[in-house]
C-alpha cells in the first residue's frame, strides 16, 4: 500500500507517518522509485503499536525508539529479546537503599519470592525493574503504617501468575518472533492499564455486596 493508503486504513495522519519514519519508529517502505514506497501489513502492526505506546502509553519517543530497538534485535533469544524490550519501558526510581521501610521491603519481597518459589525472580532481583517497582510500592505502604507484606502480597501474586500464563499462551499464538515481542510490549502498554481498572471493579462490586449502599 501505498502511504495514503496506510494512513486510510491505521487512522493516522500522513504527516504522524513522515515523523515516525524520520524517527526511526518505524521501517522505511520499499522505494517504488525517487519520491513513492510502498508499505505492507507489518508496517500497520508497527504503526498501531507505536500509536499505543504514545497515545495510551504516552511514553515518550526515544523510548518508544528504544523499545522498538530491542523489539527488532534478532540476536537475541526470545527472552532477552522481550525482556531488554520492557525493561526499556519507562520504570520507577531507584529507591533509597538506605531507608528503613525500603530495607523491610526487600525482606518482605524476598519472603515471598521464596514463598511463590520464583528463583529465576531471586536472580534478577539487583537489576530487574518490576522487582524494583514492587520494592518502592511495598515500602509506600509500610512507611504509611500498612503492615503489607509478603502474606498479602501471596495471593496477589498467585493471580498475577496465572494472568502471566493468560499473557505468554497468546503470546505463542503468533508466529514471527519480531511480532511475539511486539505482543509483549502491547501487553505491557495496555493489559497492565486493564488490569489495574479490572481490580478496581472488583473492589467496587465486592464492597457493595460487603456493605451495600448505604
Amino acid at each position: 500500500m501505498r502511504l495514503a493508503q496506510l494512513s486510510e486504513r491505521s487512522g493516522v495522519s500522513a504527516a504522524t507517518i513522515k515523523y515516525y519514519l524520520r524517527e526511526g519508529l518505524l521501517p522505511p517502505g520499499r522505494q517504488v522509485n525517487a519520491t513513492t514506497a510502498e508499505y505492507d501489513e507489518e508496517h500497520l502492526r508497527r504503526l498501531r503499536l507505536v500509536r499505543a505506546m504514545i497515545q495510551v502509553g504516552r511514553i515518550p519517543v526515544a523510548t518508544v525508539r528504544e523499545v522498538l530497538g530491542h523489539v527488532d534485535d534478532s540476536s537475541l533469544g526470545r527472552t532477552i529479546r522481550v525482556g531488554a524490550a520492557l525493561w526499556a519501558l519507562p520504570q520507577v526510581p531507584e529507591p533509597d537503599e538506605e531507608d528503613k521501610f525500603v530495607r523491610s521491603a526487600h525482606r518482605e519481597v524476598g519472603a515471598l519470592l521464596d514463598a511463590l518459589g520464583w528463583e529465576n525472580a531471586k536472580q534478577l532481583t539487583t537489576i530487574s525493574p518490576a522487582y524494583r517497582q514492587l520494592v518502592v510500592a511495598v515500602a509506600a505502604f509500610r512507611r504509611l503504617g500498612y503492615d503489607w507484606g509478603s502474606e498479602l502480597l501471596l495471593s496477589h501474586a498467585r493471580l498475577m501468575h496465572r494472568a502471566a500464563v493468560a499473557d505468554l499462551d497468546f503470546l505463542e499464538t503468533h508466529p514471527s518472533e519480531e511480532e511475539k515481542a511486539e505482543v509483549a510490549v502491547a501487553s505491557a502498554v495496555l493489559v497492565e492499564p486493564m488490569l489495574q481498572a479490572l481490580h478496581r471493579l472488583a473492589q467496587e462490586e465486592e464492597t457493595a455486596r460487603r456493605y451495600g449502599f448505604e
